[in-house]
């Protein structure tokens, strides 16, 4: 089911909801664009739209470099913030202000450069005073915000080609869970070196590079994983010297995000990059594909649940690629919520 769409003004790579109540209707999305020649250079923008009503009201727009990621905070101390990856090694932190004259706005309070490689991807801890970041070198890095001071207190390489995907254990706040082009899924302990802490690799499951980790927010050994070679996988962390593949989903297209469901255990929303999006429900040693959305002529790349604690059906955000689209739909599944 539909309920709108509009066409931002470059490549569409990434939407998320906001988690907070009650800016639950705020929603984020950004852009990346390559321009090629003798100089390349890459540009882009981060949008804040109003879903009020299942509309996309923009209300602010932000210019900057080319996007990767953004991750609105976990909401640690009531605080509301949203992060930014990007192409020129930058991690920015913008709060989002409510004035009587220009009303919502994302206003820039901390901006750091902690890399000369680009930044591909990033998570916020729990309690929102560190976020982990992927580097499109095979390194990782835990940058910690303190009064809208953004430092580098760990990076280490632990991988051979860029590193997608970067996510804090949502239970234990010492292990980051990495995946890299180099088909390496690793978890690694940080309160010492985490270059000399390796808890985990796995080298031997995902035949291409892996896109996405995404640990459970209801199965606290439960972590998620998308790969470029077309395949979800769930892993059972328990036994951390091999993680145990307990399940795989075939989606007929590269996993390049994985968001859980607000409020249903087991069910996930895939961006399957040349196979549109897909809802998939996992289960007691098995998954299913609960249903397809197709409706993108492009790379599916961003995907998340709306997680307001009115909804009386899920509402879904995504975006694809080169055709610049941002959609708003209803899956046809209904949920028991």
């Amino acid at each position: 089911m539909d309920a709108a769409h509009c066409y931002l003004e470059g490549n569409a790579d990434a939407v998320e909801f906001c988690p907070h109540e009650p800016h639950a209707n705020l929603l984020a999305a950004s852009t990346y664009t390559l321009q090629e020649g003798d100089l390349p250079s890459r540009s882009g923008s981060v949008y804040l739209f109003d879903v009020e009503h299942s509309r996309l009201n923009l209300l602010h727009k932000v210019d900057t470099t080319g996007v990767f990621d953004i991750r609105w905070s976990r909401g640690g101390g009531g605080s509301l913030a949203l992060a930014q990856a990007d192409a020129d090694g930058c991690l920015r932190i913008y709060k989002v202000d409510d004035t009587e004259d220009k009303g919502y706005c994302l206003r820039e309070v901390a901006g750091e450069k902690i890399s000369s490689s680009m930044c591909l991807y990033h998570d916020w801890d729990q309690s929102s005073t560190s976020i982990v970041v992927g580097l499109s070198d095979g390194s990782a890095s835990v940058v910690s915000l303190t009064d809208s001071n953004l430092e580098t207190v760990q990076e280490w390489k632990g991988h051979d080609f860029e590193v997608w995907t970067a996510s804090f254990d949502l239970n234990n706040p010492s292990l980051v869970y990495t995946g890299s082009d180099d088909c390496k899924f690793s978890c690694w302990d940080i309160r010492d070196n985490p270059g000399d802490n390796r808890v985990f690799q796995n080298s031997k499951a995902h035949t291409m590079g892996v896109c996405c980790v995404s640990p459970s927010p209801s199965e606290p050994y439960s972590v998620f994983t998308g790969s470029y070679d077309e395949t979800l996988r769930v892993w059972d962390t328990r036994s951390v010297s091999r993680p145990v593949n307990e399940v795989s989903v075939s989606l007929g297209g590269g996993v390049w995000r994985i968001k859980h469901h607000p409020s249903v255990r087991g069910v996930v929303l895939a961006a399957c990059m040349h196979n549109g999006f897909a809802v998939v429900k996992v289960g007691g040693g098995k998954g299913e594909v609960m249903e397809n959305y197709s409706k993108h002529e492009s790379l599916a790349y961003g995907a998340d649940w709306y997680k307001g604690k009115d909804q009386k059906r899920s509402l879904v955000a995504t975006c694809s690629f080169y055709d610049k689209l941002l959609r708003l739909w209803k899956p046809e599944t209904a949920f028991e919520i």
